[in-house]
């Protein structure tokens, strides 16, 4: 077995072994665990990640991609339906697949973690079905990094009472994770 000599605490050090690394916030771990997450995600059309969180803890974790044991995009194709909002605006979404949120609330009812009054970290803001679905599970506030097609959750936002957040990661921060 080798030997380590390590000095201290072993913790990594900043560039030039000068200043260690800035322990990250709450907001930034989270949203850096979320984007880690989404690096498991299969469909080709984007890579999400969600992280449902309670009181610092981590309840719960999902990424976009096919229901369990089924083709994931990334082996077939998508398979691409068009929707049309009131506004008249066309969105394209895949049959294949399940967004993060959705995932992330599955993997909870799967494992019997109660969700209600937590909060989630996703790498995009979400889909108004998603939304519809973060409500009624009892999610207090949404810690999101981009935004996507924020236009259309507005009003059940509003309605809701839910806090929508933006949270950025720094890029350094997102190539560590």
């Amino acid at each position: 077995m080798p030997e380590y000599n390590v000095t201290g605490c072993g913790c990594p050090e900043g560039e030039g072994g000068r200043e260690p690394l800035k322990r990250l916030g709450w907001h930034e771990y989270f949203m850096s665990v979320a984007h880690l997450i989404s690096r498991r995600a299969t469909c080709t059309r984007g890579h999400i990640g969600a992280v449902i969180v309670r009181d610092n803890n981590i309840l719960s974790t999902g990424y976009n991609g096919a229901p369990a044991g089924l083709p994931h995009c990334n082996e077939t194709n998508c398979k691409i339906y068009r929707s049309t909002h009131p506004d008249g605006t066309v969105e394209e979404n895949c049959v294949n697949t399940i967004h993060a949120e959705i995932n992330a609330i599955a993997q909870a009812a799967k494992h019997g973690v109660s969700i209600r009054d937590a909060d989630i970290y996703i790498t995009a803001s979400p889909c108004i079905h998603c939304l519809k679905v973060l409500i009624n599970v009892g999610i207090k506030t949404i810690f999101y990094d981009k935004p996507y097609k924020i236009e259309h959750i507005d009003e059940l936002l509003r309605l809701s009472g839910i806090r929508l957040v933006q949270v950025n990661v720094a890029e350094n921060t997102k190539e560590q994770a």
